[in-house]
């Protein structure tokens, strides 16, 4: 299994967000997670990505427990082995496209520059590596995000309504691209929604309050 929680709970402020007895998601799988809005979904993939930890439970991701991991272990096994992508695209403004997926392999300690150029023209941005993102299209945006995301060879993609500030048929291409490359190299795809047209392109999907117990 590429992802594997057990028993993981988690509140904020007294009030239940996560009650899951179990989730598996084997290593290679494209997997939809939905649900209403503040149901729980981007606290989900924050826990599985080791951003928050859970109040109980073991999680994990690609053979290693993270919440037996310290907090600097568990930012070094995240830069290493899961790659995120964002509904807001979290790019750093002054940076060019380039610069953007050097930036994310820096954090796992290395920088690769031909592997990031051949990321962005993976992505159909061949001619756009020298733009800032203020001279990008959401779309193109989205795509440095993927590309970034990609950039450390990641076991594990997680991707929060990657979609939600794209108009659908832009939306559609990036989902798309993002199923097709994840195909490619072998990393499992986890992505939260709650817009129908993306839940429709994948055959494994799951509604939050279905695991929650």
């Amino acid at each position: 299994m590429s992802v594997v929680l057990q028993g993981v709970r988690k509140a904020f402020n007294g009030s239940p967000i996560l009650a899951i007895e179990r989730l598996e998601v084997p290593k290679g799988a494209q997997k939809v997670i939905t649900g209403t809005s503040g149901s729980g979904k981007t606290t989900l993939l924050n826990v599985i990505g080791g951003i928050v930890s859970p109040d109980a439970g073991a999680v994990t991701v690609a053979g290693t427990e993270l919440t037996a991991l310290s907090e600097p272990a568990r930012d070094r096994f995240r830069a290493e082995k899961i790659g995120l992508v964002f509904q807001t695209f979290n790019l750093l403004q002054g940076f060019s496209a380039l610069e953007n997926v050097l930036l994310g392999m820096l954090f796992a300690g290395k920088t690769d520059r031909a592997r990031a150029q051949g990321l962005l023209e993976r992505v159909g941005l061949q001619d756009r590596m020298g733009h800032h993102p203020s001279q990008l299209s959401g779309g193109q945006q989205q795509r440095v995000a993927i590309a970034r995301a990609l950039a450390n060879r990641p076991e594990v993609i997680l991707a929060d309504e990657p979609t939600g500030n794209l108009d659908p048929k832009t939306g559609a291409t990036i989902v798309d691209l993002l199923k097709e490359i994840c195909r490619e190299s072998g990393a499992t795809l986890l992505l939260v929604t709650h817009q129908p047209n993306v839940m429709q392109s994948f055959t494994d999907v799951t509604d939050l309050k279905d695991l929650n117990r």
